[in-house]
């Protein structure tokens, strides 16, 4: 019977996905693997890299290691540099910022527009107003 975990607990396959990809990662400093490379280099399937690389980002954020980014034109790399991290940064704002704006017009407008008194509507429009405001503040160039 598989072991139930707990959010936020580190699944043993996950760990070990995430030190296949780490180590592909490294080797191939200072340029990045595209998807395709990872399966290559690693022998994961496309959805355990993944998994791989979301383990990567949790626990680099927790350990506080350079911080895992993705590139186009480079795919996935680790880099040292500050500007590297900060443009990553502003392009994940910028599709945060893209999916709440279309929450905002696509559902939580119409639900006004039909229901001007829910309450709880003009609670969550007017939250998350300030956080749309914030990320457009965050994803400028």
């Amino acid at each position: 019977m598989p072991v139930r975990r707990r959010r936020g607990q580190t699944q043993p396959l996950s760990e070990h996905y995430g030190d296949l990809v780490r180590v592909a990662l490294i080797e191939a400093r200072p340029a990045g693997l595209q998807t395709k490379q990872l399966v290559a280099a690693t022998r994961l399937t496309p959805s355990q890299v993944a998994r791989g690389v979301r383990h990567l980002r949790d626990v680099g954020a927790a350990e506080h290691l350079t911080p895992i980014i993705w590139r186009r034109k480079d795919g996935y790399l680790f880099s040292d540099e500050p500007a590297d991290w900060i443009e990553y940064e502003k392009k994940q704002f910028k599709l945060v910022l893209g999916r709440l704006t279309r929450l905002i017009t696509g559902t939580l407008d119409p639900h006004l527009a039909r229901h001007p008194d829910d309450e709880w509507a003009q609670v969550a429009v007017a939250q998350l107003t300030g956080v749309r405001a914030t990320l457009a503040q965050l994803a400028k160039p």
